[in-house]
């Protein structure tokens, strides 16, 4: 299993990013792919997640603190999860990580902490 984060940088408030999670080697039918992030000097937190069914994505689903300006989508194809940003502000500054997990319903794993298999992250600055 190997995940593998692209899209992060350096950007202005109020600007956007969009971050790729490559995905690759789930033998699993049925599984779900996670985005978290962690801020400096705090601990992780999940964001949200997509269920996959048969390997086919179904819809995303976000923790309550996420706010509007977070969209993940999916590319069966190119076995590609994306997170979307937009309206960045400085407090969106961290390394931000995606997961995955076996299973459908991803979201109690994303709130029960059960992702086992992580990717390297990819970092997020924001600058006011």
């Amino acid at each position: 299993v190997q995940l593998v984060e692209s899209g992060g940088g350096s950007v202005q408030a109020g600007g956007s990013l969009r971050l790729s999670c490559a995905y690759s080697g789930f033998t699993w039918p049925d599984y779900g792919v996670g985005w978290f992030r962690q801020p400096p000097g705090k601990e992780r937190e999940g964001l949200g997640c997509v269920s996959f069914r048969g390997r086919r994505a179904g819809s995303a689903d976000y923790v309550d603190s996420v706010t509007g300006r977070f969209t993940i989508s999916a590319d069966d194809r190119k076995n590609t999860v994306y997170l979307q940003i937009n309206g960045l502000t400085p407090d969106d500054t961290a390394q931000y990580f995606c997961a995955g997990v076996s299973g459908y319903a991803c979201y109690p794993a994303l709130v029960g902490n059960e992702f086992k298999s992580w990717g390297q992250g990819t970092q997020v600055t924001v600058s006011s």
